[in-house]
C-alpha cells in the first residue's frame, strides 16, 4: 500500500530560503500507527528518495498528538525568487507519497 492511501493531508511550506518542510497528517490513529510502527518511513528512506545526505534532513519527527509526521529537508533551489522556485516544495510530494507502507 502506498502512503497516499493512508495519509489524508500532505502539505509543504518554505521553512527557509533553502529548506522545505513536508507535513503528513492522518485522519485516524490506526493509519498513523500502522505507518509509524511499520518503520517504512525513516530518515534513511527520506535521504534515499530525495537523493540527500542524512545531514540534509534537518527535522524528522513523529507527532503522536497530531497524528502526523514533520520532515524538514534541505533543497538546492532557494524560495522566494522570481520564476518557478516557489513551486519546488509542491514538487516534493510525489516521491514521498509513493513510499510503500
Amino acid at each position: 500500500m502506498k502512503l497516499y492511501e493512508k495519509a489524508k493531508i500532505l502539505r509543504s511550506k518554505n521553512s527557509g530560503p533553502f529548506e522545505v518542510t513536508l507535513d503528513i497528517l492522518f485522519e485516524n490513529e490506526q493509519d498513523y500507527l500502522d505507518v509509524k510502527n511499520g518503520n517504512k518511513i525513516t530518515e534513511e528512506v527520506i535521504a534515499r528518495i530525495y537523493k540527500l545526505e542524512l545531514e540534509d534532513i534537518h527535522h524528522f519527527v513523529f507527532f503522536d498528538q497530531a497524528l502526523g509526521i514533520k520532515i524538514t529537508i534541505a533543497r538546492k533551489i532557494s524560495s522566494g525568487s522570481p520564476g518557478d522556485r516557489d513551486v519546488y516544495g509542491a514538487q516534493q510530494h510525489a516521491p514521498l507519497m509513493n513510499i510503500e507502507v
